[in-house]
């Protein structure tokens, strides 16, 4: 199997998260600027609801914290003295930062005591149950952990391959060839893997090299002016690991695929399979051909066994019935 590198979780600054989902999100600095650099430790959020009226045993400080119009509305009900002390918790040291939904107003003293914290406040004019469930995907995709492999990745009729084996052996060649068949680049060298919903992996190429292959003896090539912009896939979901290694290293080559084999990455299992190169074999067509056994075998057929059940019926109805038995009863 190619190489993958250590296995990566990415701490995310209020700043990064900012600067990356800002605009989407429609977020807008109020207050707290010099506190942009604070980490956010859990990548989800929190509405404070009963923190802000004292009752603090189960708050979660360490998310990124959500006011909606019930909070605000709480807040402006209270006393100034309730006010401040419930500000006090609200921007506890933990605290990541604060976002305002629905475009709401904080009134002066929240601001005081946000500067006095150095924790951003910010503004949204979405509602808060659809930010909490956008900021929440969000901040899952930058945390999710990650790795890299030495390897290239395609779309193949929908199936995620990612192509694998030693330098030389056929990888840029193969994916050239499937081009010309239609079908997509994610990756060219290097895989991008990241873990989504802790049950599936998902593959990209580095910014630096997107929509780039390098083709040995011709240099590098810009897949989407060559191939056209149908060609390249910006991310896909692994489903496949095909590791490309001579014939004269494959010591028991698998004439059935009876047992389907898988590879674990980032604690996903990943159907693999194992090809063996050598002279005039079409390994494109080789590779086409298992990313449509994995779309069969995720359809419920399996060839290898649809086999092995009617060889098993042969051998039932072609052995001999013992002495005594009735013809066509079964035993």
């Amino acid at each position: 199997m190619g190489a993958i590198s250590d296995v990566v979780t990415p701490q995310v600054t209020v700043d990064q998260f900012f600067r990356e989902y800002g605009e989407r999100l429609e977020l807008k600095l109020i207050a707290g600027e010099k506190g942009l650099r604070r980490l956010i430790r859990e990548p989800t959020l929190n509405r404070p609801g009963l923190a802000l009226a004292g009752h603090t045993r189960f708050f979660a400080c360490h998310r990124v914290q959500v006011l909606g119009s019930m909070e605000l509305h709480f807040l402006r009900e209270q006393t100034p003295e309730a006010r401040a002390r419930a500000y006090e918790v609200l921007f506890t040291h933990t605290v990541p930062a604060v976002v305002l939904a629905r475009g709401l107003k904080p009134d002066s003293g929240m601001l005081v005591a946000a500067e006095s914290a150095g924790i951003p406040v910010f503004r949204t004019r979405h509602i808060t149950m659809k930010f909490i469930n956008k900021a929440t995907i969000a901040l899952e995709a930058m945390t999710a952990p990650r790795t890299t492999m030495h390897a290239s990745m395609v779309d193949v009729l929908g199936i995620g391959v990612v192509l694998v084996g030693e330098s030389g052996i056929g990888k840029s060649e193969s994916v050239l060839a499937l081009l010309e068949h239609g079908y997509s680049l994610v990756a060219d060298d290097v895989v991008r893997v990241r873990l989504h919903d802790d049950c599936e992996v998902i593959g990209s190429a580095k910014e630096m090299a997107k929509h780039l292959m390098e083709v040995r003896g011709i240099g590098i090539i810009d897949v989407a002016r060559m191939f056209g912009i149908r060609a390249i896939r910006d991310h896909k979901r692994i489903d496949l690991i095909v590791t490309l290694k001579p014939w004269s290293e494959v010591t028991d080559v698998d004439r059935l695929g009876l047992d389907q084999q898988y590879l674990k990455l980032l604690g996903v299992d990943v159907p693999h399979i194992v090809i063996p190169v050598r002279p005039g074999r079409d390994l494109a067509r080789l590779i086409e051909v298992a990313a449509f056994q994995v779309k069969l075998w995720s359809a419920g057929h399996n060839a290898a066994a649809e086999l092995s059940r009617r060889v098993m019926e042969r051998i039932q109805t072609s052995s001999p019935a013992p002495p005594g038995s009735v013809p066509g009863q079964l035993r």
